[in-house]
């Protein structure tokens, strides 16, 4: 593994997102004096979090799954998340609802899971459903050492036994087709095929690789963190701090000073210059092109993955048919992924993820009150309406919104809506997010492992990029990993590759290997 050359005493991580803060920790871990500067006036980044009214509200990601990844960066500082967060795991995972009225509860646990689905598409497809998980598993074990949690320098790390297997278990061939030789309910492959959009990518045209998205929703599980998604990167940050980092907040970085092949000094909007051996930039993308004044050269322009328009809505009622997280499917599939990607119309018929924290923690909303947040995928701002055109489109879009959750059974929406804070491509855009979308650069084949845009920088020794935009990708797991791969770039330690660990309701930390787990454990 390359990495960064000369002298990394002291590290200046521009950015206090999740990647950021899981860089940090590894750095602090392995004696590095490190600097963090965040624009914001506190951590986050993605997972941000601001007041609406007497509602808190996560600006981010709202499902976390593999909470033992953002253990492994506490524990880099002989500290651990159950100390600082409470986690509760979530039964449901998730509640998917059909168009056809139908609904089902999605279980991470097996036997509960396999009993749903016999309830709900009979026999052969709880079978299918058995050799489906099982084949998620292996998949997963196939992929996530040697493909996800690792540094790569050359394509050529990718001739390995490993590769093999994975062929062998058709990773390289289309996601819905992989999905489909398990499962022929058409309702049941949408569950196990949904998380392509996380990739930015139609099942129909996804790598059946990404199945390992499904892994991570429908087998390892999903937890709430009580206090929000963001009391995850709050939690990071107070460990970091005790561990000896300078976290200054709000403070933008303006440039790069630059000797010959180094960094050897980082500029802040304030005038102030600190002096450092080595920087990580967890940075959108586009804006650490713009401080290190070039993008790298590729035969083809990066895509980025679709957008999405959020409802935060703080109501004075709820509604029993909601769990934690739910999934409302439109009757349309193909048609949707199509209009998302290629042809950049709103969706006709759309599939919306609905998440209620206060389920699991009220006091997230004033008394009496439940917070609501809505998710509209929507084309980025290349294949779709321009960011301006989100001014005026924006509050008609939400209208309609409104109407389809009223239509889908959220009786009298509209008139328990006491706070509201609508999010759109033109905010992203604002935000700085390219494309307008806050889910980065698209996982086509071209942009996936040693594809994607690497960590290291060319043409500068002691520079590396972390975040979704660069290795392994997008989501609360791979970005986490990704501070840890680019903590590895500056120290040349791989990191703490512990086994998989099981965080009970209560924060306490059971070592757990599911035999299914193997060597290798999920992102």
């Amino acid at each position: 593994m390359r990495t960064v050359a000369g002298p990394t005493d002291h590290v200046l991580v521009v950015g206090a997102g999740l990647s950021g803060l899981a860089c940090a920790l590894h750095l602090l871990g392995a004696g590095r004096r490190v600097t963090v500067v965040e624009r914001d006036a506190g951590p986050g980044g993605r997972a941000g979090r601001v007041q609406v009214g007497g509602y808190q509200v996560d600006t981010g990601p709202t499902v976390l799954t593999m909470p033992h990844l953002a253990d492994e960066a506490f524990a880099a500082v002989g500290d651990s998340l159950g100390r600082h967060v409470e986690l509760v795991a979530l039964h449901p995972a998730y509640r998917a609802c059909f168009a056809d009225g139908t609904s089902l509860d999605v279980h991470t646990d097996s036997e509960a899971m396999e009993a749903e689905v016999r309830r709900f598409a009979g026999p052969s497809e709880a079978a299918g459903y058995r050799r489906l998980r099982n084949w998620l598993e292996r998949l997963y074990r196939a992929q996530m050492r040697r493909f996800i949690d690792t540094n790569f320098d050359s394509p050529f790390q990718l001739l390995h036994p490993d590769l093999a297997c994975l062929a062998a278990l058709g990773g390289f061939g289309r996601l819905d087709h992989q999905i489909g030789r398990f499962l022929s309910d058409t309702r049941l492959r949408r569950v196990f095929s949904f998380q392509a959009l996380y990739a930015g990518v139609a099942p129909a045209r996804a790598l059946a690789a990404y199945a390992v998205i499904a892994y991570m929703d429908t087998v390892a599980g999903v937890w709430f963190p009580k206090g929000g998604m963001h009391a995850l990167p709050r939690a990071m940050a107070d460990a970091a701090a005790g561990a000896g980092a300078d976290l200054r907040w709000s403070t933008e970085v303006s440039g790069l000073e630059r000797s010959v092949d180094r960094v050897r000094a980082v500029r802040l909007t304030s005038g102030e210059r600190i002096r450092c051996d080595a920087v990580v930039l967890t940075c959108e993308l586009s804006a650490a092109h713009r401080l290190l004044g070039r993008a790298p050269r590729r035969p083809v322009r990066l895509r980025h993955s679709p957008s999405a328009v959020i409802l935060h809505a703080g109501t004075d009622r709820t509604w029993p048919g909601l769990a934690h997280h739910t999934l409302s499917f439109g009757a349309a599939w193909e048609r949707t992924f199509d209009e998302l990607t290629r042809s950049g119309a709103l969706m006709s018929d759309p599939s919306l993820l609905i998440t209620r924290p206060t389920t699991h923690d009220p006091t997230l909303a004033p008394p009496g009150g439940h917070l609501h947040y809505v998710l509209a995928p929507c084309p980025n701002t290349i294949v779709g309406p321009s960011a301006p055109a989100w001014r005026h489109l924006g509050p008609r879009y939400r209208d309609r919104l409104v109407a389809e959750l009223e239509r889908r059974g959220l009786d009298g929406f509209a008139d328990s809506v006491q706070e509201e804070l609508l999010v759109t491509p033109l905010d992203w855009t604002a935000q700085g997010h390219a494309a307008g979308s806050p889910f980065s650069v698209s996982h086509t084949f071209a942009q996936t492992g040693p594809f994607r845009p690497r960590n290291l920088v060319r043409g500068l020794d002691n520079v590396v990029l972390a975040g979704c935009g660069t290795t392994p990708g997008v989501g609360v797991p791979t970005v986490l990993i990704s501070g840890k791969l680019a903590a590895a770039r500056v120290t040349g330690c791989v990191g703490n590759r512990t086994p998989h660990t099981r965080l009970t309701t209560t924060g306490a930390q059971v070592p757990h290997t599911p035999a299914s787990a193997g060597a290798g454990d999920p992102s």
